[in-house]
């Protein structure tokens, strides 16, 4: 065999770059995401001290070190929020860049609805079912009984009618999403999340429509004035945009291949430049990583430093809906997109997108799989670790006299093996039937 053959034969099985013929990596990115929620969730419910931005800050000493060492990259609520939407504004317009078609735009408006209703709909019935039945009284008991002052006990909906509203708020409120019963009846009141990124994506949908139309560096440059207004305007489109900017980037402009070959440093002077007149060129981690250094460095800061100053930005931004001065209700009404949470998602993004062994790392099936059905987890454990889990916590402490740290482990181990099958069985009876009806459904009035 000559060399030639042999070189034709090892180019079959050498790793193709995941840019260019998939972006599974992306649902990897779910899955990393999904594990961070789980631990946000229960750690928050259960050992709340280790929790970055927990009103329970005094513990034992280790629970302290978790919070200010780990929990700010492992289980950080307003990192959570962010990347959820960041992602899901990055994912969105994939399908319309591949096929920019009229047809493919309606498409993608008509069925995120019908994706969307059908699963918030029936979680939202089983909490309310569940929580009519059992009542809350046992999660104030829990609360006292541990201390715990950061988890909020559910908003029971009294009737039928209050829970129809609930759901029909979840897809329609525009602006304090975090205050609507459907949200707060939800164990965990983080059903906002939904309503929000539903609601961008309409962002997104208006947006992506220019892309085949447009010069490439002006789209660049407009969302760089976009983003600027939407952060003065403490709205979510800034992260949004952003997260559209890196789809057009890496499927329109070959952003991989220009960004390993660097950064062009356009200056004026020609004793400035290399001596054949090209600009010199910044790698591109080092922009990654001082976006990522500097946005960790402030969420430290916060946490183990001056946690006085955790919403002191929210100040300075213009309050929309309420009050047409600045955002003096901050405390109350302020939309938790956060200067330090975008820097690490933009300097995160900007190394999942140059290089490929990032990429092949949350390629991986485990991940993927668990990106697959992050929807199913995210409406799932929250309902199974305040109905299930904290009965059995208190079980162990009060009955069986276990230690808090068995009691933790058990607790832990419990959910998991619940949760899994549960969210597997939801994603295959309710999400995967959801998506599948807003298809048939669009090919029918279509057809």
């Amino acid at each position: 065999m000559d060399f030639t053959s042999f070189a034709q034969r090892a180019e079959k099985f050498r790793a193709s770059s995941p840019t260019v013929y998939d972006q599974q990596y992306l649902l990897g990115v779910r899955g990393f995401l999904v594990i961070q929620a789980f631990f946000w969730v229960f750690l928050s419910t259960f050992v709340p001290v280790t929790v970055a931005n927990s009103k329970n800050t005094s513990g034992a000493l280790f629970q302290v070190v978790l919070r200010k060492g780990f929990s700010v990259i492992f289980w950080n609520e307003h990192l959570l929020y962010g990347a959820i939407i960041f992602l899901s504004a990055r994912s969105l317009a994939i399908p319309f860049i591949r096929d920019p078609t009229k047809s493919q735009v309606a498409r993608s408006v008509f069925t995120r609805g019908l994706t969307f209703w059908f699963p918030l709909a029936i979680s939202l019935a089983i909490v309310k079912v569940a929580f009519s039945q059992t009542g809350v009284t046992y999660i104030f008991d829990f609360k006292t009984s541990t201390g715990n002052t950061s988890i909020h006990v559910p908003y029971v909906m009294p009737n039928a009618l209050a829970y129809f509203n609930s759901v029909f708020n979840l897809l329609w409120v525009t602006h304090d999403f975090a205050a609507q019963s459907g949200s707060t009846a939800f164990p965990s009141q983080t059903l906002w999340m939904m309503n929000v990124v539903y609601m961008q994506s309409y962002t997104v949908y208006m947006t992506m429509v220019i892309i085949p139309y447009t010069r490439k560096k002006w789209r660049v440059q407009a969302a760089f004035f976009f983003v600027i207004t939407a952060w003065w305007c403490q709205s979510w489109a800034w992260f949004t945009i952003s997260g559209l900017l890196f789809a057009d980037m890496v499927m329109t402009m070959d952003f991989k291949a220009c960004s390993q070959r660097g950064i062009p440093i356009y200056v004026f002077p020609s004793r400035l430049r290399k001596q054949d007149g090209s600009p010199y060129r910044i790698p591109v981690w080092v922009p990654a990583t001082f976006c990522v250094l500097s946005g960790l460095l402030m969420q430290y800061l916060w946490i183990a430093w001056r946690p006085d100053l955790w919403n002191r930005e929210f100040l300075y931004h213009s309050a929309l809906y309420y009050t047409p001065d600045l955002n003096y209700d901050y405390a109350n009404r302020h939309t938790p997109a956060r200067n330090d949470i975008y820097l690490i998602l933009v300097g995160f993004f900007l190394f999942l997108e140059s290089y490929d062994g990032l990429q092949r790392f949350f390629d991986n099936k485990f991940l993927v799989y668990l990106g697959k059905r992050s929807m199913s987890f995210f409406l799932i454990q929250s309902t199974i670790i305040y109905l299930l889990g904290i009965k059995l916590f208190i079980r162990l402490q009060d009955v069986s006299k276990a230690s808090f740290s068995g009691s933790v482990i058990v607790t832990l181990m419990t959910c998991l093996i619940v949760i899994i099958p549960l969210a597997e069985l939801f994603h295959r009876l309710v999400v995967m039937p959801s998506k599948a009806f807003s298809h048939i459904c669009f090919d029918f009035i279509t057809s």
